[in-house]
């Protein structure tokens, strides 16, 4: 039988994260490739008493279907949440509970997206999300990711020259996979701009709440007065990533296309995980939490680069972050950054590669990602030296 695949999956490529766990998965790898959470910030003990709780006292209301568009309490909690704590969203504005923040961008793109039509990206960006806007034959245009987030002056000349720009993606908060934070200034820009061109912005922020450093930043949907910003965040990061649950605050009448979509996709995101989340949120102290997650991480954040400094100074060079899971190193130009990171996996070492999160992944890249969170000390530690062994050779 001779298979013939759609024009949205012939050209498709499975995930180089996705690739490099089947490396990460040997015992002896030292994997600074993923981008889990440390296996000391799961709310192990809560989310037990809180399970066991929902199945002894009303077992069916988290076996049987649930509705669309969310488990209402949690909607009204995330609502009173987000505005007390975030200035985000408002009247014209409806929360959608989602499976995972990765349905929020296929979501989103089959709602907005012709194909053709273009999503305006950092470069570089979440290979995840740039995987979803090619499944539907979006047109990439990539942006320069600079130290202090997305160039503006870029920004603008892209829109000029891409009327067909649907939305402008972007993760301001300790991006992934560059670790930047995009400054107060240039997120009013990016909000100005977007009016002036009429072209949406879908701002992912799964790490926002991880900031090990520096002040809080308001959110680009904090500024929207026009419903020209759809926000989507996650439990994943702060709670759990195998419960799949994350939610997006958009404006209701793309609030009503979503919800047709997801109802094609899923039915709606596991009631049991959106229970969890409601009452985690709203019987626990959940800021405390997230103080004791930041407390985990600043201090391997802030391992990761001493140890940067002392093993791999100078051959590889990186970007301080105030927050966030990922480090973004770069290699002398002269160094050939796929072959040092099939090296460093033949060394029992995982990185991810940097061209992975190009919009053009044949562009020359003489970067690589590294993770700090999920690794132990020693782990870690053993990881980067032979990353700056390596370095030295080449």
């Amino acid at each position: 039988m001779e298979y013939v695949f759609s024009d949205r999956v012939s050209n498709l490529k499975p995930s180089a994260i996705r690739e490099i766990f089947k490396y990460a998965a040997d015992p002896e790898v030292v994997s600074l490739s993923a981008g889990n959470p440390s296996p000391d910030a799961f709310p192990v003990e809560a989310i037990t008493e809180i399970s066991e709780r929902i199945f002894r006292e009303n077992p069916i209301s988290v076996l049987q279907y649930s509705v669309t568009e969310g488990y209402t309490p949690l909607r009204n909690h995330l609502k009173e949440y987000m505005k007390k704590y975030h200035n985000t969203g408002n009247d014209s504005d409806d929360i959608l509970i989602t499976t995972g923040a990765q349905q929020i961008m296929d979501l989103c793109t089959k709602a907005l997206v012709n194909e053709g039509e273009v999503v305006i990206c950092e470069a570089p960006s979440f290979i995840g999300s740039l995987n979803t806007f090619r499944s539907y034959n979006a047109k990439l245009v990539g942006v320069t990711v600079e130290p202090d987030g997305m160039s503006m002056t870029e920004l603008e000349e892209k829109l000029k020259a891409n009327p067909n720009a649907k939305f402008i993606y972007t993760i301001p908060n300790f991006q992934n996979p560059s670790g930047v934070t995009m400054s107060l200034e240039k997120r009013r820009r990016m909000y100005e701009l977007a009016r002036q061109y009429g072209v949406l912005i879908l701002e992912d922020n799964p790490y926002g709440d991880l900031r090990y450093s520096g002040e809080n930043l308001p959110n680009v949907k904090s500024f929207d007065t026009d419903g020209m910003v759809i926000y989507a965040g996650s439990f994943s990061k702060v709670i759990s990533p195998g419960m799949r649950v994350a939610y997006t605050i958009a404006p209701k009448e793309i609030f009503q296309k979503l919800v047709v979509c997801k109802q094609g996709n899923d039915v709606h995101t596991n009631i049991w995980s959106q229970r969890v989340c409601d009452e985690f949120l709203t019987k626990y102290d959940f800021n405390a939490h997230l103080q004791h997650l930041r407390d985990i991480y600043t201090k391997k954040a802030r391992f990761c680069m001493e140890l940067l400094d002392k093993y791999c100074a100078p051959n590889i060079t990186y970007h301080r972050i105030d927050g966030g899971l990922f480090i973004w190193c770069d290699l002398p130009e002269h160094v050939d950054m796929p072959a040092f990171c099939k090296k460093a996996v033949l060394n029992k070492v995982c990185v991810v590669p940097g061209n992975a999160f190009l919009t053009d992944e044949t562009e020359e890249c003489h970067s690589f990602r590294i993770n700090f969170s999920t690794p132990t000390d020693e782990q870690l530690e053993k990881g980067i030296k032979i990353l700056g062994e390596l370095a030295k050779d080449l």
